[in-house]
């Protein structure tokens, strides 16, 4: 299995940055490598379906929401088994729980999530 720990949410003014990170953990590397996971952000607003914000594969491709373009970084380490989300320019509406999620032959790992709250 793979075990997803996110850190770094918090309370953040608009215009603000946050950077998220989450290390991946588990039996399953000890046959399958880091590198070979699909990595991503996902978040979900009270009342809304879970989004994707940014992912990362193989090989460092990267794809983002639209709505996060320009503002948002994601980054892999693969020797550290990490993923970050630098979030910057913070607005109301990126206020979420953000979730890291991992893929891989077909099966999704979730984090337990992490609150990012964007209040004045």
């Amino acid at each position: 299995q793979v075990q997803l720990v996110e850190s770094g949410g918090g309370l953040v003014q608009p215009g603000g940055s946050l950077s998220l990170s989450c290390a991946a953990s588990g039996s399953i590397f000890r046959v399958h490598t880091f590198s070979g996971f699909a990595m991503g952000w996902y978040r979900q607003a009270p009342g809304k379906q879970r989004e994707l914000v940014a992912g990362i594969i193989t090989g460092g491709n990267t794809k983002y929401a639209d709505s996060v373009q320009g503002r948002f970084t994601i980054s892999r380490n693969n020797n550290r088994k990490t993923v970050s989300l630098q979030m910057n320019s913070l607005n109301l509406d990126d206020t979420a729980v953000y979730y890291c999620n991992a893929r891989y032959l077909g099966r999704d790992f979730w984090g337990q999530g992490t609150q990012v709250t964007v209040s004045s």
